[in-house]
């Protein structure tokens, strides 16, 4: 059995953008149509940030050790990740999909999937770690299957 089989999403995402798609063909010859699109806008974490890293007192006399600056656009990633899992989670709970794939860079993958609930992750039939979110939905369609094919 073919993992991108009719009826299976796919959840193509990256840290400020998520297409949630459903083939609707057979798996040689996926059809992937948009369901939602969920985005964010996540400016670099320059643009995000208000002040510099404070210092705190160390134990030693007039020792002053300085505080990591909070990284606003990585936050921001984590968040989104943790959005996009509510979601799925509010969709396979309703019988939404029986099957999904992700698709997404690494370090997104993994927060992604760290994120999800146990009945979405029951559901994940396969990922992928690329980036195709800014890809048209035909090009995503034949990275999909050569990429599955692969696996």
């Amino acid at each position: 059995m073919s993992v991108l089989q009719k009826g299976t999403w796919v959840l193509v995402a990256d840290g400020e953008k998520a297409l949630f798609l459903r083939n609707d063909l057979e798996a040689m010859n996926p059809d992937l149509n948009v369901l939602r699109i969920e985005t964010q806008d996540n400016p670099a974490d320059r643009d995000q940030g208000t002040a510099r890293a404070g210092r705190k007192a160390d134990a030693g006399p007039g020792q002053k050790t300085a505080l990591e600056e909070t990284d606003w656009h990585e936050l921001a990633k984590e968040r989104f990740a943790e959005e996009i899992a509510a979601i799925l989670y509010q969709q396979a709970h309703g019988g939404a999909f029986e099957r999904i794939v992700l698709v997404a860079p690494p370090a997104t993958l993994g927060e992604l999937r760290s994120k999800l609930h146990p009945e979405v992750r029951a559901k994940v039939v396969g990922e992928i770690a690329k980036t195709l979110t800014n890809h048209p939905l035909d090009k995503i369609e034949s990275l999909l299957l050569k990429e599955l094919e692969a696996a």
